[in-house]
C-alpha cells in the first residue's frame, strides 16, 4: 500500500513538473546522464524505466526495493530516477539502499 501511495505522489509531481517545463520553469528533477563516457548505471542518473528494461538491473532493484518494483504503478515512475523518487519515499529508499543499489549496478558490464 505504501508503494502505491509513493507512486501516486511521484506521478502527481511528475505531471506538475511537466506543466512547469512547458511554461519554461525549471523543475527539481535530475536529468539522467546521457554521456557516452559513463555507460554504467547509477541510481542518481538513470531513469527507473531504463533500469527496469535491463533484466540484470531490474534484478538488482528487486533485491533492494522489491515492494516498489512490484508495485502495479511502477510504470508511472519510469521517467524518474531513484534519487528523485527517494524524496517521496525516504523510509523505503534510504541513502544506504541507494548506495547498495549503486554498488551492485557498478558490477554490471558497461552497456553499449
Amino acid at each position: 500500500m505504501r508503494a502505491y501511495l509513493v507512486i501516486v505522489a511521484v506521478t502527481a509531481d511528475l505531471f506538475a513538473g511537466a506543466g512547469a517545463q512547458a511554461a519554461g520553469t525549471p523543475t527539481t528533477a535530475t536529468a539522467p546522464n546521457t554521456s557516452l563516457a559513463a555507460p554504467r548505471y547509477t541510481a542518481k542518473d538513470r531513469y527507473v524505466g531504463t533500469l527496469l528494461d535491463d533484466p540484470e538491473a531490474k534484478a538488482i532493484l528487486a533485491k533492494h526495493i522489491p515492494d516498489i518494483i512490484r508495485s502495479e504503478q511502477i510504470d508511472m515512475a519510469r521517467s524518474m530516477t531513484l534519487k528523485v523518487i527517494q524524496q517521496y519515499s525516504a523510509d523505503q529508499i534510504t541513502d544506504a539502499k541507494l548506495a547498495a543499489i549503486d554498488a551492485d549496478l557498478t558490477k554490471l558490464p558497461p552497456k553499449k
